[in-house]
């Protein structure tokens, strides 16, 4: 047996897609492309047709072969023969097979008795009875009966197989509506970050900034995106190489740096240091047993202070809360 995984495989996914399609546009979530009213009124037409097409023929089936299953295994038969493609031959009815035994009743009786007699006349009416009986049943199968099978497992077929692959190539459309407009928010939202602090990051920085505003967008979509607004910037970033930017500073304590070590912390060490951004002057360097406490590095700011007599007009820190008491002490020492 040719098994094909990959092909199970997408087939689940389409499944699982169309799924969360159709819940998200049930609660009201997604977008849903509404069709054309005329052809929304054929489809509700043609379902009313199915719908009373099946009641009258099951109905009729019923009232012209009320036992399905009879003596003669009347509706068995007729499947074979449909699935066969032959011909149904004729079947003796109920009223001629009543005429068929009176006659041999009255044959066993005697014709010339008044019993015998009877049964003979009343024979022959019921074999009339029986042929314009198989007659209405042959009629009605074949003016009646076939054509409204025929419609059921013709047209209807193709009318729903046209419908299931409408309503796939529907909610295609509205996929594709989906993806476009989560491209546009993504692209604007490049966009503004291209204008912004963003214009020095890759496509897998700014699909991060994308699903941090609630944009459901594909990496490989940003990438695009991306290559689009800023191509000198992708096409920088795709030699990876360094921009080295040039710093400069005035003068010495024009600008201090201060930054922490918290590699050797695991063993009880944190390193602390500041360095003068025009003169490369270690200001301190200190090992304590932490670099989170905000006392401990103004201390450290206070100490070099003290020591060197001079306050830089600029600190230059991360966002950590240990720097707070560094950056107080330096508006101290400028205000007063």
């Amino acid at each position: 047996m040719d098994f094909n995984v990959k092909k199970l495989a997408s087939d689940a996914g389409v499944f699982f897609t169309r799924a969360v399609q159709f819940t998200e546009e049930k609660l009201g979530q997604a977008e849903k492309t509404e069709l054309d009213p005329h052809l929304e009124n054929l489809i509700t037409r043609a379902d009313g047709t199915k719908n009373w097409t099946e009641k009258i023929l099951r109905q009729t089936e019923v009232l012209l072969q009320p036992n399905p299953i009879d003596h003669t295994g009347a509706r068995i038969e007729e499947f074979i023969y449909d699935k066969l493609d032959k011909k149904l031959p004729s079947r003796t009815t109920n009223a001629e097979l009543l005429g068929q035994y009176m006659l041999e009743a009255a044959n066993e009786f005697g014709p010339g008795t008044p019993y015998g007699s009877t049964l003979i006349t009343v024979a022959e009416y019921q074999k009339r009875l029986g042929g314009a009986e198989r007659e209405f049943l042959h009629t009605s199968a074949i003016n009646f009966l076939s054509p409204l099978r025929n419609f059921l497992e013709g047209d209807w077929r193709t009318i729903s197989k046209e419908r299931r692959l409408l309503e796939n190539r529907r909610l295609d459309l509205d996929i594709c509506k989906a993806r476009v407009k989560k491209a546009k928010q993504a692209e604007a939202k490049a966009a503004e970050q291209l204008h912004g602090p963003g214009k020095m990051h890759g496509y897998r920085w700014m699909f991060t900034k994308c699903q941090e505003n609630g944009l459901k967008v594909k990496k490989e979509e940003v990438r695009l995106i991306l290559a689009k607004l800023d191509p000198e910037g992708s096409a920088f970033r795709q030699q990876r190489r360094l921009y080295r930017r040039q710093y400069f500073s005035k003068r010495p304590n024009h600008i201090w740096h201060i930054d922490s070590y918290d590699k050797l912390k695991p063993f009880g060490v944190c390193i602390n240091g500041c360095i003068d951004g025009f003169s490369r002057k270690v200001i301190w360097l200190n090992a304590y047993k932490t670099s989170s406490d905000p006392k401990v590095i103004g201390g450290y700011f206070v100490e070099a202070l003290e020591t060197l007599g001079k306050c830089p007009k600029l600190v230059c820190t991360d966002r950590g809360t240990e720097n707070a008491c560094a950056e107080l002490s330096m508006v101290l020492n400028i205000v007063y």
